[in-house]
């Protein structure tokens, strides 16, 4: 497949990327500009110190309720593969969405961290792709699918065959048509709660649904993105009081 440069991604979608934050501000995920440091490098990044409903977390003794079901309305598009900086970003056409208790969320785009920023009794997934829904009122949903490695996917082995080199840089894939719903695990139970994005200015009010069942990539797309990104996860935050609810 060839490779061309695609056209810098519109600003709607990049607001709610890990690239994200305030104009001149460098963050990183070590060193004095790491997470400890992240409240301090901005007056726009206050509530990475003094939030209190941050994440990821660290999801252990999670309440059995009947949620509703996570309604996946996703097809096949073209993305765009975008390089921001601090992970690899798939940028997405509008008309895929998610529907919760009958609330339309618009899918924006997805990422990845490795390793995964949720963890799950204390224990990570060794990546994870947050797929990021935006309502008519700006309202946040956040979609966590872990990856572990295993037998290939093949929706995301075509994004992490092709990561661009070079920070700022993005890429489309010629002939490339991605399903996005194939993407996702084939159950859907997921655990609930509120909190925040995972990168600065580490703003609240997100809405998380983290997948209960991971889904699998090979071996060899794990290690291409490591290349990449050795290690890009914000670390677990307290939850401080917050119930997370599991599905049935």
């Amino acid at each position: 497949m060839k490779l061309r440069p695609a056209v810098a991604c519109a600003l709607l979608l990049c607001a709610f990327g890990p690239a994200a934050f305030a104009a001149g501000a460098h963050w990183d995920y070590r060193g004095s500009h790491g997470p400890t440091h992240w409240g301090d490098l901005d007056a726009a990044a206050e509530t990475c110190a003094k939030g209190a409903q941050q994440s990821p977390i660290d999801i252990r003794n999670a309440v059995v309720t009947a949620l509703p079901a996570l309604q996946f309305s996703y097809g096949s598009v073209a993305p765009a593969i975008v390089n921001n900086g601090h992970t690899v970003q798939v940028n997405l056409p509008p008309g895929n969405a998610l529907t919760l208790d009958g609330h339309r969320y618009e899918l924006l785009q997805f990422h990845f961290h490795t390793p995964s920023e949720e963890h799950i009794q204390g224990k990570p997934a060794a990546m994870v792709a947050h797929f990021v829904h935006r309502d008519a009122e700006g309202h946040l949903a956040v979609v966590a699918a872990l990856i572990q490695p295993g037998k290939a996917n093949a929706g995301f082995e075509s994004v992490l065959a092709h990561l661009p080199a070079h920070a700022g840089e993005t890429l489309t894939v010629d002939g490339l048509a991605l399903d996005l719903a194939a993407l996702l695990p084939a159950e859907q139970g997921y655990y609930d709660f509120e909190g925040s994005l995972t990168t600065p200015p580490c703003s609240e009010g997100v809405h998380w649904l983290v997948l209960k069942q991971p889904v699998t990539v090979s071996a060899t797309a794990i290690r291409k993105f490591r290349a990449l990104y050795a290690a890009n996860a914000r670390p677990v935050q307290p939850l401080n009081g917050r119930v997370v609810r599991v599905s049935q």
